[in-house]
């Protein structure tokens, strides 16, 4: 099963990505990760990484091409990213919300910096994404019509997340 899980900064996507791998025994790929990788080989953070991504059309696309590339590869795979559902053919996309606030909270904790730093960081990083994907696939990032499944993070902890998708995916194998 090819499964796709997308959203925002912070909306807990990465964490209920390998909880729902371990339990389903099967990979995950996450786009963010390859886009920290990216940043990093460049020497740059995530919000100088994005301003230079917003001039090079080439990362987005060259991250949208390795996600759909792995899944078309595979059986079983969770394809992990903001903009997975849109390029990846699968079983079950799932798109997160979560009050800014949560979002803020939980990186604040996982990169240990100051809650208002976090917050300015997360609106610029969405504002730069949100022009991004517009300008280079025509994508409103806004726009969860393309989600099979949408769950608000904000009122879950991770693994109550990962079994609400686990529940999903049983009805979808029960109806193949």
């Amino acid at each position: 099963m090819i499964i796709t899980i997308s959203g925002l900064a912070g909306s807990g996507t990465t964490t209920a990505s390998k909880i729902l791998s371990k339990k389903l025994d099967i990979p995950y790929v996450s786009a963010g990760d390859i886009f920290r990788q990216m940043a990093a080989e460049k020497n740059m953070d995530l919000l100088e990484f994005g301003k230079f991504a917003e001039e090079n059309d080439d990362i987005d696309i060259l991250i949208d091409k390795r996600q759909a590339e792995l899944a078309n590869k595979s059986k079983n795979l969770i394809v992990e990213g903001r903009l997975s559902a849109h390029f990846v053919e699968a079983d079950l996309k799932v798109g997160f919300i979560a009050p800014i606030d949560d979002r803020t909270k939980r990186i604040c904790k996982r990169e240990n910096k100051p809650y208002e730093v976090v917050k300015e960081e997360i609106i610029s990083r969405s504002n730069s994404e949100a022009k991004r994907y517009h300008e280079i696939h025509g994508i409103d990032i806004n726009d969860m019509e393309i989600y099979d499944l949408i769950i608000n993070t904000g009122n879950f902890n991770a693994l109550s997340i990962a079994d609400i998708i686990l529940k999903v995916v049983e009805v979808i194998s029960c109806q193949q």
